[in-house]
């Protein structure tokens, strides 16, 4: 048994300098009061109207563009279930399954392959879905005691059996910034994870007691040796690879002799639009793609998508 749910956007207005972002979109009410009562998720499971999103990985079942959502019999024993919201009068729960079953015409795919195509409301059951399954993949025990934890609040939160703690969904906010200097450069860095061909904008983690713009500072300090000025808020989507919010900004830089710390930085380069735009149709750099927002970034100073390496061309 499947469903195929409307793919309509949720209403939309007053969005940040990048607009609306792939990851930042839902159409579903995740229903807090709701999932408090712990006898609400096993009640769904009884209820044929019920639509399941299956996660097998971190891939879901999608079919012609669209997630595919099935009904409670169609879960395998022992998943494990969290309740993602209400939407077009279903309820819609996440079940995490060990081996992903074969669902007529729907192929399994990841959340970066297909967000940017899908509807707010999958691309919101996605990412949702995602997040709240990482973070109980990875917090399965007590942090204080070390005692394996019990799930209640309908997936949401984790409760100590030993010592009654409760623990919660963790995000951790990071910064990401479009710099540019007084001839409108941008400056993008290759970390050495990529191996040095694939540029993008300077990023980091918010440390603890400190504010966004502070930590745009301290990691275009710490990454470029340099300072920058004129922060401005850019926009914000989820990322969970693990567990992360990106927060986009823009920020100008005071001065233009960058240097790359070394470690996690290798390389710096101030780009033209006619550079960036030549050295990516000659393959010489490569950018990030996709729903990532320093592709967003990127895009939004170059004034437009970003032209496609030429061997994808031919």
């Amino acid at each position: 048994m499947t469903f195929r749910q409307d793919r309509h956007a949720a209403p939309s207005s007053d969005y940040p300098l990048l607009g609306e972002l792939p990851l930042a979109r839902t159409g579903v009410d995740r229903g807090c009061e709701r999932r408090m009562d712990d006898a609400w998720l096993p009640s769904l499971m009884h209820d044929d109207g019920t639509r399941l999103l299956l996660l097998s990985q971190g891939r879901a079942p999608v079919r012609d563009g669209a997630l595919v959502l099935s009904g409670p019999a169609d879960v395998p024993p022992g998943s494990q279930l969290v309740y993602l919201g209400r939407s077009a009068g279903h309820e819609i729960v996440l079940a995490v399954v060990q081996e992903a079953p074969e669902l007529p015409g729907a192929d399994w795919l990841g959340l970066r392959d297909v967000a940017a195509g899908l509807s707010a409301l999958d691309a919101g059951l996605f990412v949702e879905a995602v997040a709240i399954a990482n973070w109980h993949a990875h917090h399965t025990h007590c942090p204080r005691c070390g005692s394996p934890t019990d799930i209640v609040h309908s997936g949401w939160v984790r409760v100590c059996p030993r010592d009654a703690s409760q623990h919660f969904p963790r995000t951790d906010p990071a910064i990401i910034v479009a710099i540019t200097d007084d001839q409108d450069r941008l400056l993008l860095g290759a970390n050495a994870q990529w191996g040095g061909r694939r540029y993008s904008t300077l990023a980091g983690f918010v440390e603890p007691g400190e504010s966004l713009e502070e930590a745009v500072v301290r990691e275009v300090g710490e990454e470029a040796g340099i300072r920058v000025a004129s922060t401005r808020y850019a926009g914000s989507q989820p990322w969970p690879f693990p567990c992360s919010l990106m927060l986009g900004f823009t920020a100008q830089a005071e001065s233009t002799a960058v240097v790359p710390d070394g470690e996690e930085i290798i390389d710096l380069r101030w780009f033209t639009r006619e550079e960036l735009g030549r050295d990516i149709v000659e393959g010489t750099i490569g950018v990030p793609s996709g729903v990532s927002i320093s592709s967003a970034l990127i895009e939004h100073w170059y004034g437009g998508p970003l032209p496609e390496p030429r061997h994808l061309e031919n």
